[in-house]
């Protein structure tokens, strides 16, 4: 089967948010297809790879025309007749065609959905599921233990409280069938207890239960009564996970927690965490300082201590040299990696294993404007990550991943493919 590429589209289609997004979708000599399709953020670190949008009245500035040309245009004519099995190749040749740092001549929305493309149309050519071709000589393959938004917060549900997801992990989970039936129950006792308290305001961006909690806290307690509910006991079957997102509120060592009415320096905030830590069964915290407070983090990191996972997003922005810069000055201990920060799948798997070799661990995340693409899950399996997140326990833009997962889990069945144990995780070691 020929894996020289014929032909480069690209059409707009539409994110979980309404809004327009680029899907590419590559065509090999011999007729073999690789489609993908770049989600978007709205909690966005600085150094990220940036969306080429149309500005203007269309679509509240967010139509993509612009990147569309780009991939029919220049990013086809560079691609076309060239072996689609060179990733890296390929995706150095994107980089050098954009020729910015952050690849907004282009659009990082078009090389990303073009950079995935090219691994799904290779993947097709060798007429190999996506997980088994980037997978290519592991032996190993686990199924990623699911990170799974309860309540949305800050900047995926109007800022109604500041953490931005209040997460649960089934850390007690035997394989991940049984962590998606035991998070199904702790989603749907969370809406019952919030309906019955009168505190529930609808769904927020990635499908959590959007909250009108009086403050952060209560959250974390409505969340542990939730597990409660559903049969499960805290930290034992079923732990918490955050999503702080402090660089939303937090600036030059200054935070203020608006539904706390608080405004504290980056010292209180590491006590106010810390302090959480010690209350609730919290196995991770992600962003738990802003993205300039870099000895705020590394103060938290040493005070959490090794077996909990702090969780790097908006400091490192799947970025190799900045996960190394962090892992040298001891700040998080835990990358998490996103496609479409990088911009490229050879650069989110240089900063993939940038954190491995630094003895970080990796969870593979979806973002908050998602789509029906399934590429990340793929990822997640062949390149062994451990954890996966892709937001909540409802909306078909997460579900299909959830559902996918299922499907490769039954795929690696006969290979014993199973979750990674337990005592593999920061966690498990306690």
């Amino acid at each position: 089967m020929s894996s020289l590429i014929k032909s480069v589209i690209a059409r707009r289609v539409w994110d979980s948010r309404g809004r327009p997004t680029v899907e590419t979708e590559i065509t090999l000599e011999g007729g073999r297809t690789g489609r993908a399709i770049a989600p978007a953020g709205a909690s966005t670190g600085s150094a990220e790879a940036v969306d080429l949008r149309d500005g203007g009245a269309a679509f509240g500035g967010h139509d993509v025309q612009g990147a569309l040309r780009a991939v029919n245009g220049e990013i086809a004519g560079l691609l076309i007749g060239r072996d689609v099995t060179d990733q890296s190749g390929l995706d150095a040749a994107l980089i050098e065609l954009d020729g910015t740092p952050n690849k907004h001549r282009l659009g990082g929305n078009a090389i990303v959905a073009t950079s995935m493309a090219i691994a799904h149309a290779a993947a097709a050519s060798q007429n190999l599921p996506l997980w088994r071709y980037l997978g290519a000589g592991r032996a190993d393959f686990h199924l990623p233990l699911p990170e799974v938004q309860i309540f949305g917060g800050g900047a995926h549900a109007g800022r109604r409280v500041d953490v931005q997801d209040f997460m649960v992990i089934a850390v007690g989970a035997s394989d991940y069938a049984q962590s998606l039936e035991w998070t199904a129950e702790v989603y749907r006792a969370a809406g019952l207890l919030m309906s019955e308290a009168g505190l529930l305001a609808g769904v927020a961006d990635e499908g959590g239960w959007w909250p009108a909690f009086d403050s952060n806290e209560q959250a974390l307690d409505f969340l542990l009564r939730a597990i409660e509910r559903a049969g499960y006991t805290p930290g034992q079957d079923v732990a918490i996970s955050l999503d702080i997102a402090a660089t939303d509120f937090g600036r030059k060592g200054q935070y203020s927690l608006a539904r706390d009415g608080r405004r504290i320096d980056s010292d209180g905030m590491c006590e106010m965490l810390l302090g959480w830590l010690a209350r609730y069964p919290i196995v991770a915290i992600e962003d738990p300082l802003a993205e300039d407070d870099a000895e705020g983090l590394r103060k938290f990191t040493a005070a959490a201590g090794p077996n909990v996972e702090v969780v790097a997003d908006d400091f490192i922005c799947t970025n190799a040299a900045r996960i190394s810069s962090a892992a040298e000055r001891g700040a998080c201990n835990t990358a998490l990696i996103k496609p479409n920060q990088a911009g490229t799948l050879s650069e989110t798997r240089a900063a993939f294993d940038a954190a491995h070799a630094a003895g970080w661990e990796t969870i593979i995340s979806a973002r908050s404007g998602e789509t029906e693409d399934v590429t990340i899950v793929h990822l997640a399996v062949g390149w062994g990550a451990k954890q996966l997140k892709v937001g909540s326990f409802s909306r078909s833009e997460r579900m299909a991943k959830w559902n996918e997962g299922l499907r490769l889990a039954a795929a690696l069945e006969q290979a014993g493919g199973r979750l990674a144990p337990r005592e593999s995780f920061p966690w498990g070691r306690r």
